[in-house]
């Protein structure tokens, strides 16, 4: 359950974090306006408090393995919000972080 609910807090993080980013981008770049724009900064806000129900105690390796995280999500996000076609590196490079991720977070420690 444990590893299910910090999963989940991940997936929750990176929507909060790459849409917040994308608002933002969306609103100065493609200059849809300044609601856009606080959206994408209530939505880092709440980035950041997400990152905080981890029940891992450890700042660097939440953030750390959040990193990989971020890195799959963005490559979805484009493909989901702006129909980006990663190529296989995007993807196997993806894979890498995941695999990352799940070292970091859920290896066994004694």
């Amino acid at each position: 359950m444990t590893v299910l609910r910090s999963i989940l807090l991940f997936v929750l993080a990176a929507i909060a974090e790459i849409g917040g980013a994308w608002l933002i981008w969306q609103g100065w770049r493609d200059h849809r306006g300044i609601l856009w724009i606080a959206g994408g900064i209530v939505a880092l806000g709440a980035y950041g408090f997400v990152a905080t129900f981890q029940p891992d105690a450890n700042f660097g390796r939440i953030l750390a393995a959040y990193g990989g995280i971020f890195v799959a999500g963005s490559l979805a996000w484009g493909m989901l919000v702006d129909h980006f076609k990663p190529d296989r590196y995007d993807l196997t490079g993806a894979a890498i972080c995941l695999l990352g991720v799940a070292v970091i977070m859920y290896a066994p420690r004694g």
